[in-house]
């Protein structure tokens, strides 16, 4: 059967099963009772694996232009970062329209947030890849003219490309909709914790407000969402969650100072606090996360007159990604920077954000390079710097006295839950969950420690060679004098034709052998210190030797990675043991969807146990 092909019957009856059983959970993640549509893989007869999404019987209840308008948003957009529609079927004698679309088997950015693994954010890399594919996705929207009305790491999926590379998606269009950029809407779409604070007012407070809406809420939601997939937490979290503290969730968004990106309530009636920047358990590199941050700060605006516009958000955001990083190491800080430039740069404006990052003035800035110094002129392009990677860094020394600093991290242990003293199956499925998290931050961060000795033993052993190169040249260079010096004394050239020597030329030459013989003394004493220098260099050179060998001998990373793979082993029992069937593809969903996981199954709440909730009015 090829793709567009009319779905078998049987299949998709057996997909739509009881409305009730869609209400249970197996839907676009609605408030309950209104379970909206359900999807799952399915073969065709080409081989090819595809995206069936079915609606229940209340989602022909709306007005017929809300029920086309996913099929024809769908059907204008066509970009690779956006899940593709192959067709619009029907089913049997019901007549019930089902979408033939991609299928995406790596889940939703969810899915990859609510890894252990990422239980602190996605490493800088992936970062780069979502922040990439989710502006080229929104881009296509915004050229188009749609708004999405639910952006959130449920509704970005992951595929797979042909090199192993990790490639997001923009997916359910549901809420979405034709709107220009100056134009608004009333009606009320999302998801709690990603909904614009004048949405959150009327759709979960309940509030009556006639405000309208423009594109920039799906700016706020993108805000929340980037904030998430950096962190691994949401941005603004009253005491007890979002979904138990409605009023002051409302509060923390609506009282926001400008240039805040977070707020957190710690304790019930407590203070609200606010945060400039990102938690220092975030993975991302101090680099990207000043680029960052700002962008952040004026998406995450409540108010639409001081929020940026699309315009400006996709020139910042691909300001960045138009960058390239340089891979600094800095000696005084044990501390591996990712300092992001333009090629078309100066090497000045490198030297300055290297500053920025290090305290390191740019006249005090030395760099080592695979063993030789390496010598950057202010006024060359930057794109005279040598390639660089973690491994094989720019290494900064400064020639000013210097503080060392050392890496800045915050201590795993505290992250780990405290243990619930009764039989609480899912209680005891966070706390494993909260446990591995914190021990692959433990983990992180004893390869970071081992990886900056690794690099500061490597710099060390560099520069104790040059000064070893710069002692023989200078001892070589002192023995030359000497030798000289020594033959110069040795020579009687101060004497007349008649062999009686004039007295005001002698009484100059007497003058001069004893400037001489002080500087041979000089160089004398000098080149002995040379000859101690080198010795205590090539000790030094020694022990460096050594300790580089102890760090390769180290083994402190494997133990820690056996221990989290038997914690694993626990937090998959855990996560096994907790799950529930909920429909009459219950065999199916415990066994082929772990294989051939279906994407839209990995919108899960915020809070694991919780059911979540769409606003839909």
């Amino acid at each position: 059967m090829r793709v567009g092909a009319p779905i078998p019957t049987q299949a998709v009856s057996a997909l739509l099963g009881s409305g009730e059983r869609l209400n249970r959970g197996l839907g676009g993640g609605v408030l309950p009772g209104q379970g909206r549509h359900l999807c799952c893989p399915l073969w065709q007869k080409s081989g090819e694996l595809v995206a069936v999404k079915v609606f229940n019987t209340a989602s022909y209840m709306r007005p017929r232009e809300v029920q086309v308008r996913e099929f024809e948003v769908l059907r204008k957009l066509n970009h690779q970062n956006i899940v593709k529609l192959f067709a619009v079927e029907e089913t049997g004698g019901s007549r019930q329209k089902v979408l033939v679309m991609e299928y995406c088997s790596s889940g939703s950015l969810l899915s990859v947030l609510e890894s252990p693994e990422n239980a602190f954010g996605l490493p800088e890399d992936e970062f780069l890849v979502v922040l990439r594919c989710v502006v080229a996705g929104m881009n296509h929207l915004r050229e188009n003219g749609i708004v999405h009305r639910d952006i959130k790491p449920g509704n970005i999926m992951r595929l797979l490309g042909e090199e192993g590379q990790s490639i997001y998606k923009l997916t359910d269009f549901g809420a979405a909709r034709e709107l220009d950029d100056d134009e608004k809407f009333i009606s009320v779409y999302g998801t709690e914790e990603y909904l614009h604070p004048d949405m959150y007012e009327r759709a979960v407070l309940r509030k009556p407000q006639q405000k309208a809406f423009g594109v920039a809420v799906d700016l706020w939601s993108i805000g929340v969402t980037l904030y998430h997939a950096a962190t691994g937490s949401l941005p603004f979290v009253p005491f007890g969650g979002p979904r138990r503290n409605k009023e002051i969730m409302y509060r923390i968004t609506t009282e926001k100072p400008a240039g805040a990106i977070a707020g957190t309530q710690r304790r019930e009636n407590g203070p609200l606090e606010w945060s400039y920047s990102l938690p220092i358990t975030c993975r991302l590199s101090s680099g990207l996360q000043s680029q960052l941050v700002p962008i952040l700060a004026n998406i995450l605006e409540v108010e639409q007159a001081k929020c940026w516009g699309f315009d400006q958000f996709f020139a910042e955001t691909s300001d960045i990604l138009q960058r390239v990083i340089v891979h600094v190491f800095s000696l005084s800080e044990a501390v591996l920077h990712h300092v992001y430039i333009h090629g078309h740069n100066t090497i000045a404006i490198f030297l300055e954000a290297v500053y920025e990052q290090t305290n390191v003035a740019p006249q005090h800035q030395e760099y080592l390079f695979e063993g030789h110094l390496c010598v950057l002129e202010p006024n060359l392009s930057a794109q005279h710097i040598a390639h660089t990677t973690a491994s094989s860094p720019l290494t900064l020394f400064s020639m000013a006295s210097e503080t060392p600093k050392g890496l800045a991290f915050r201590d795993p242990a505290l992250d780990i839950p405290k243990f619930v003293p009764k039989v609480d199956l899912q209680a005891d499925y966070n706390t494993a969950k909260g446990v591995l998290g914190a021990g692959y931050q433990a983990l992180r961060l004893a390869q970071a420690l081992l990886a900056g000795q690794e690099l500061m033993l490597r710099g060390l052993h560099w520069f104790v060679e040059i000064l070893q190169a710069t002692c023989r040249r200078t001892l070589e260079v002192t023995r030359m004098a000497l030798l000289f010096l020594s033959s110069s004394l040795g020579t009687d050239r101060f004497s007349n034709g008649a062999g009686t020597p004039e007295i005001q030329e002698l009484k100059r030459a007497t003058e001069l052998r004893s400037q001489l013989r002080t500087l041979a003394g000089v160089l004398s004493r000098c080149s002995h210190n040379i000859t101690e220098t080198q010795m205590s260099l090539s000790s030094l050179s020694s022990e460096l030797v050594k300790n580089r060998d102890q760090v390769h001998e180290d083994r402190s990373t494997q133990k820690i990675q056996c221990c989290l793979d038997k914690m694993y082993l626990i937090y998959k029992q855990f996560k096994k043991s907790r799950v529930r069937p909920v429909c009459m593809w219950d065999t199916y969903h415990s066994t082929a969807c772990q294989a051939l996981p279906c994407p839209y199954l990995g919108s899960e709440p915020a809070n694991p146990g919780q059911v979540k909730r769409n606003v839909r009015t």
